[in-house]
């Protein structure tokens, strides 16, 4: 990521060729990283440390000229040769995890003259090395940023390109939470086809995709997306959707199976199960051994009705179960057929329920993770359409 990031941005490649220690890390964020930046302590001693700023990015060429004016700083504040903090470039100093072994220190802030933008990143971040390092040279006159020294990476990202959304948000170390290793989702209809699209813009390792069938017609019309007629020649669920979301990450596993008696041990190893079937028995079996092998899991489930032949009617439900809270999944989570006149069943197209369904269980799972801050901690909610009522219930 490195290299490439580099070798298609003049100003990122002008750093480099002057002899700038660059890192770029690219994983639950993109950030630009000089290292080795002489520096004054407040004991007047000569010091290194390094700069940190994030990087906006468009089809991995950085974004000019630059919205951000700020910079991150690990290490102890840079001081004047007389052990006076630097005050002209000081904004905070609090302790900060950007996420990907990244910790800062120190943020800096410097706006150029007559309220312009920097230009790119070679103009911001040299005229931070000037004002960091000046005393330093003062001190030490062969004291020096530029030691030409070569910084591997070791890139972790699941994606193709890089994830700027974080990093420019400063949440890289919360998006982290997200990055476990395999997550599972069971029947990519409406609902599990809205779970996949929400789940891959997150850094889990491995998704793997667990569906039988094969993509129809009819569910061009209940899934995110919009296959043209050439598309629509029936390809299986899984390898339709693992093509699509592939060409933004790695780690999209397709199983083109339905989940049986046969097969269930392909589950146990799973961190986190997002189940999308319509089937209760097959609902119990998966339910059963995810119990027993202590995955938590996520629910979903519809109920729509015709309201006298006017509207519809019905329900969105979301069950959450993990190791320390399932006592309650037998009462929420119906294994019975589906009642005669429940329109879902027929593969009705509402594709906005479906999105809302896998919008909530997503949200749920963040807040299970810790992305999300959960006060209540339900495990079971349920979205009535013609109340506009969501309920929270089997609280841990």
């Amino acid at each position: 990521m490195s290299a490439t990031l580099i070798s298609h941005n003049l100003d990122l490649l002008r750093l480099q060729n002057e002899g700038y220690e660059l890192q770029i890390i690219s994983g639950v964020g993109v950030h630009l990283l000089i290292h080795n930046i002489p520096y004054v302590n407040s004991q007047c001693q000569v010091l290194r440390g390094t700069l940190v700023a994030p990087l906006t990015l468009n089809n991995d060429v950085t974004v000019t000229p630059l919205d951000n004016h700020q910079t991150w700083f690990i290490g102890e504040h840079p001081c004047n040769k007389d052990g006076s903090e630097i005050f002209g470039i000081k904004h905070t100093s609090t302790k900060t995890d950007f996420g990907d072994g990244i910790i800062v220190d120190h943020s800096f802030s410097s706006k150029p003259l007559n309220g312009v933008k920097y230009l790119d990143n070679h103009a911001k971040m040299t005229r931070y090395i000037e004002i960091i390092s000046a005393p330093a040279h003062s001190l030490q006159p062969e004291t020096t940023a530029k030691t030409f020294s070569l910084i591997v990476d070791d890139n972790s990202s699941v994606f193709h390109y890089a994830d700027t959304a974080s990093s420019r948000a400063g949440i890289g170390a919360i998006a982290s939470k997200l990055r476990i290793q395999k997550v599972a989702i069971i029947g990519l209809g409406g609902t599990g086809s809205y779970i996949l699209d929400l789940v891959a813009k997150t850094h889990v390792q491995e998704i793997h995709l667990f569906d039988g069938d094969e993509f129809c017609q009819h569910n061009a019309f209940r899934s995110p997306g919009a296959p043209s007629k050439d598309e629509l020649n029936n390809p299986p669920k899984v390898e339709y959707f693992a093509n699509i979301y592939s060409k933004m990450r790695r780690g999209i596993i397709p199983h083109h199976e339905y989940i049986t008696v046969a097969n269930t041990n392909q589950l146990v190893d799973f961190n986190f199960v997002f189940i999308c079937v319509d089937k209760p028995a097959v609902r119990k079996l998966i339910i059963d051994v995810l119990h027993e092998s202590q995955v938590p899991f996520i629910d979903v489930g519809m109920d729509i009705q015709m309201f006298q032949q006017d509207s519809l009617m019905g329900q969105c439900r979301t069950t959450l179960s993990t190791p320390h809270k399932n006592d309650h999944v037998a009462e929420r989570v119906s294994f019975g057929e589906a009642q005669v006149n429940n329109l879902y069943a027929s593969n009705i197209q509402v594709a906005d329920l479906n999105a809302l369904n896998a919008t909530l269980a997503v949200i749920k799972w963040k807040k299970h993770c810790g992305f999300y801050l959960d006060n209540r901690h339900e495990h079971n909610s349920i979205y009535t359409i013609n109340a506009h009522g969501l309920t929270k219930d089997a609280i841990a």
